[in-house]
């Protein structure tokens, strides 16, 4: 399989973990497009957000998709990815979308713990438990539209990994 494999799902879900243990077992590069705008423009996603608005954020987001996108990769995508047209489609017809999909008890708990949380700007001013019932709700209907795969993120990394597998393979 020489395919480009993208990760989908809302912030929490566990994109950048699984996405580095699903590279290391299929030997493919593995890009995070949030890791790569911060580097390329050398800011965090906050401070972007903060002085030049989320549609240009999202913008870059969907120019970095397809600069990062080639064969034998595993790329985690922001969060929001998903939000425009042309970035579903662009993954649906250059890849193999993975959905992983959380509950809203899993994604609280984990952005509670995550210490990176700072670099992550908040999409509504809300609370982190209203924000992520928004979030899902807006963006679940997506996530499920594009998926070809869809694993459940709640499970042990390990068993995350082996059900992309099996679900690859067939």
């Amino acid at each position: 399989m020489d395919s480009t494999i993208y990760l989908i799902g809302p912030r929490g879900a566990g994109k950048t973990t699984v996405g580095k243990a699903l590279s290391l077992t299929l030997d493919y590069r593995f890009i995070d497009t949030d890791d790569w705008i911060t580097q390329k423009y050398q800011q965090t996603i906050s401070s972007m957000v903060q002085e030049k608005g989320w549609d240009f954020f999202r913008q870059t987001e969907s120019e970095a998709l397809v600069q990062v996108s080639q064969p034998n990769q595993v790329i985690s995508t922001g969060g929001g990815m998903i939000l425009a047209d042309q970035n579903r489609a662009y993954m649906k017809s250059s890849g193999v979308i993975i959905y992983l999909q959380a509950s809203l008890e899993t994604l609280v708990k984990r952005l509670s713990q995550d210490p990176n949380e700072a670099q992550r700007p908040s999409l509504t001013g809300k609370t982190l438990v209203s924000e992520m019932n928004d979030v899902l709700a807006k963006r679940e209907p997506l996530y499920l539209q594009c998926a070809d795969i869809i694993v459940d993120a709640g499970l042990p990394i390990n068993e995350i990994i082996e059900a992309i597998l099996a679900k690859l393979a067939k």
